[in-house]
This record gives C-alpha cells, sequence and structure tokens, in this order.
C-alpha cells in the first residue's frame, strides 16, 4: 500500500468519475437508474456553485477508488456534518484495506472542516461493507427510514 494515494479530483478527472459511477450502479444493480453525464458532474463538482466534492485514491497511478461527499447540516449539533454519497473501489482491489483508507481520509476531511459527524448509507445486502462500518465503530440508524421523491413525484409535488 506504500504507492497508495488520495487526492482531490481535478476537472481532468470526470472521464474517470462517471466510469466510477458506472461501475457502482452496477454493483448495486442500478445501472437503469444512472443518468449521470461528464456535463452534469462538471456543473455539479467543478462550476460556479459546485455541490459536491470528490476524492480518488490510486495505486501506482492507476486509479482504483473514488467517494463522492457533500456537507450538511446538524441542527441538534449546530454544526455541518459531511455526508458520503458513494464510495467505490474497482472489484479487483476490494478487501485489501483501500475503501477503509479513503473513509480515513474523509474523517479526517470531517474533522479540518469542523464537522460534527460524517452519515452514509449502505444496502442492506451488502454484509461485506456493514462488517467494515461495525468494525470502526459506525452506528447504524435503524430507526431512521430514508425517504425520496424524484423523477415524476418531485415534479408533481
Amino acid at each position: 500500500m506504500n504507492n497508495f494515494t488520495i487526492m482531490k479530483a481535478e476537472e481532468k478527472d470526470i472521464p474517470s468519475i462517471l466510469k466510477f459511477i458506472r461501475e457502482l450502479a452496477d454493483f448495486e444493480k442500478l445501472s437503469e437508474q444512472c443518468i449521470a453525464s461528464e456535463k452534469d458532474l462538471h456543473k455539479y463538482i467543478f462550476g460556479e456553485n459546485k455541490v459536491a466534492h470528490v476524492i480518488i485514491g490510486s495505486l501506482n497511478e492507476r486509479q482504483i477508488c473514488m467517494a463522492i461527499y457533500f456537507y450538511n447540516f446538524s441542527t441538534f449539533l449546530a454544526k455541518p456534518g459531511l455526508y458520503l454519497e458513494d464510495l467505490i473501489v474497482l472489484p479487483e482491489y476490494r478487501s485489501r484495506g483501500y475503501g477503509t483508507k479513503m473513509l480515513k481520509e474523509l474523517a479526517k476531511i470531517a474533522r479540518e472542516n469542523k464537522c460534527g459527524r460524517m452519515e452514509w448509507s449502505v444496502l442492506k445486502w451488502n454484509k461485506k461493507a456493514i462488517d467494515i462500518y461495525d468494525s470502526m465503530g459506525g452506528e447504524p440508524m435503524n430507526e431512521w427510514t430514508v425517504y425520496r421523491l424524484t423523477g415524476k413525484a418531485l415534479e408533481v409535488f
């Protein structure tokens, strides 16, 4: 792991970011919902009013993992929070600790930005990820249910 580095993504990384997103959509069996484009990634990650941030992990200069995150706000803590939207490690590099290194980097970013917490979601069937999150002290928020308005429902409402 000595040749593993983590850097903030740059505009030149947009094609790689999109590849990672598509890889994640395949893994989560949600490819039909993946409509992300390079244009949208440019606008929302690197544009004037960016809303998300990306870090990329590379091994021997090959990009092998990526995390997309954004900041939210905790009213109870009266502090910002870091929300990890997606973390993807290419299949051939999983179970080697690279995902954990990415999570540690995100925790460092959260601390540097005075965040009161770091949160993420995990699919109930992703036992490997759940085991990692449990081992690092993550706590499932079982009393909460995520709701979502999207597509036509969002438009109608």
